[in-house]
């Protein structure tokens, strides 16, 4: 008997229950992935992302005809797809690692009932998350987490499953495989300079690079900007080119280990909370906050032009890289709501745009957390960032802004965080002339702070 192996978000070979299980019960097994444009060109379609997505399958394929197999490749909805592969291969069992988000719910359900229609198995496994089912742990009261460190305390109890080690040798496919499309071929195009390569063999060579130093000063390092001592391997475990599971085993380090905890938690959230895809958690600021609109600030956030260094250092990055460090995440994401007063979705949609790490559960959760409006006790004013502060804080000398924005290389140190209160005399000196070679601040973050704080509790009031 065949089986398929309908892969989407884990694109490896080690530690792959669902690959594990379909090997484990029949002779045969044909691996496939559906290239689905109403995914590819949906909502968060992203040019980079999906780049990276491509690297991912050239390099699991690589990999499957290493051990006598190779990847099946479809373009289109997987409902129409998976069940003429099914009767071309004569597979009677699906497997396949769940997923937690509205859309890849609805798209399995509805490749489910069609496939169950043909009398094709389905068997679900785990893979997706470090737990094997975050969507089970529940209160004492049976109701799912919203605050993360009750969650992590049931989290840590949680049983763990043994590691799966990576199949030696696999069938070779009795169908016809299929090309990996280009960027261009697929309509979209890339956007980012300087991106990470996809794919596993590049998820194991960081992931070992960590673990030989950086994870043992992670909890002093990890938020210093400057050092840039996170392991980058949010793009990777998006994508699953590592396993959750190991990468916990592997670590042991539990302040990092506390950030995969993260990533499970937003997962749990977003699947007993669907309507978070688009909307507020807290139900007092849906349609409640009265957002501003100025398209030409939204604009200079989205280029890093706001004045403020650090602001501008973080969305600079995310431009030439596809990646943005975690603190500057929560920095621009307190700016945009918060300083410009510009609605969370907007801030979402452009880093769902350009992040190669790019997931919605951990991108949305971030962003309504930053905007004071998801699962998150603390009440809004502790979520206004000083921009200023923040840099002399988590960059000290300056290395991360320097590094971004390369016209103020020569600012001087006791300057560099508020650059527009250079005398104009050093402004030529440096050869950094505030409203010629870089902008004025877009706004004033003390009076940008008091309209916030009138915008939320104007809401909350109703």
């Amino acid at each position: 008997m065949t089986a398929l192996v309908w892969l989407r978000r884990d694109l490896r070979m080690r530690d792959h229950p669902a690959l594990c299980a379909a090997l484990a019960e029949h002779d045969d097994v044909v691996t496939v992935f559906c290239l689905d444009d109403r995914l590819l060109r949906g909502r968060h379609a992203s040019g980079p992302r999906t780049q990276f997505m491509l690297e991912c399958l050239h390099d699991l394929d690589a990999s499957l005809r290493e051990r006598g197999g190779a990847l099946v490749v479809r373009r289109g909805a997987p409902q129409h797809e998976l069940p003429k592969l099914a009767r071309e291969a004569g597979a009677g069992a699906v497997y396949f690692t769940g997923d937690v988000s509205p859309y890849a719910r609805q798209r399995g359900e509805r490749t489910g009932a069609v496939l169950r229609e043909h009398g094709i198995e389905l068997h679900a496994c785990p893979g997706l998350t470090v737990a094997d089912d975050v969507t089970s742990i529940l209160t004492g009261k049976g109701q799912p987490y919203t605050v993360f460190s009750p969650f992590h305390r049931a989290w840590q109890k949680q049983p763990r499953r043994e590691l799966l080690p990576a199949p030696r040798r696999l069938s070779a496919t009795s169908v016809e495989p299929g090309t990996i499309p280009s960027l261009e071929q697929l309509g979209l195009r890339q956007e980012v300079e300087d991106p990470m390569r996809g794919g596993e063999a590049e998820a194991r060579r960081r992931l070992a690079n960590f673990l030989r130093g950086p994870i043992d000063s992670y909890r002093d390092h990890h938020d210093i900007l400057g050092r840039d001592g996170s392991s980058r391997l949010s793009p990777y475990l998006h994508f699953g080119c590592v396993s959750p599971r190991e990468v916990e085993e592997r670590a042991g380090n539990p302040d990092f280990i506390r950030q995969l905890a993260w990533r499970d938690f937003y997962h749990h959230v977003l699947f007993h909370h669907p309507r978070n895809a688009t909307e507020e958690f807290q139900q007092r600021y849906r349609r409640a906050i009265d957002w501003d609109h100025d398209h030409d600030a939204l604009r200079a956030w989205c280029e890093g032009r706001t004045g403020y260094p650090l602001v501008d250092a973080g969305m600079r990055q995310l431009r030439r890289e596809g990646w943005m460090h975690n603190r500057a995440r929560l920095v621009v994401g307190s700016f945009l709501t918060k300083d410009l007063g510009i609605d969370w979705r907007l801030g979402e949609r452009w880093f769902m745009r350009l992040l190669i790490d790019g997931d919605e559960a951990n991108n949305n959760g971030n962003w309504q957390w930053i905007a004071s409006v998801g699962v998150d006790p603390q009440p809004h004013y502790r979520r206004i960032y000083n921009p200023a502060r923040h840099m002399e804080r988590f960059d000290p000398r300056g290395a991360y802004v320097r590094r971004y924005v390369r016209e103020l290389r020569a600012v001087p140190d006791e300057y560099l965080s508020e650059p527009w209160t250079m005398p104009a005399d050093v402004q030529r000196r440096c050869g950094t002339v505030i409203g010629r070679d870089y902008p004025g601040p877009i706004v004033d973050h003390r009076q940008a702070r008091e309209r916030a704080l009138e915008r939320y509790r104007a809401a909350a009031a109703g």
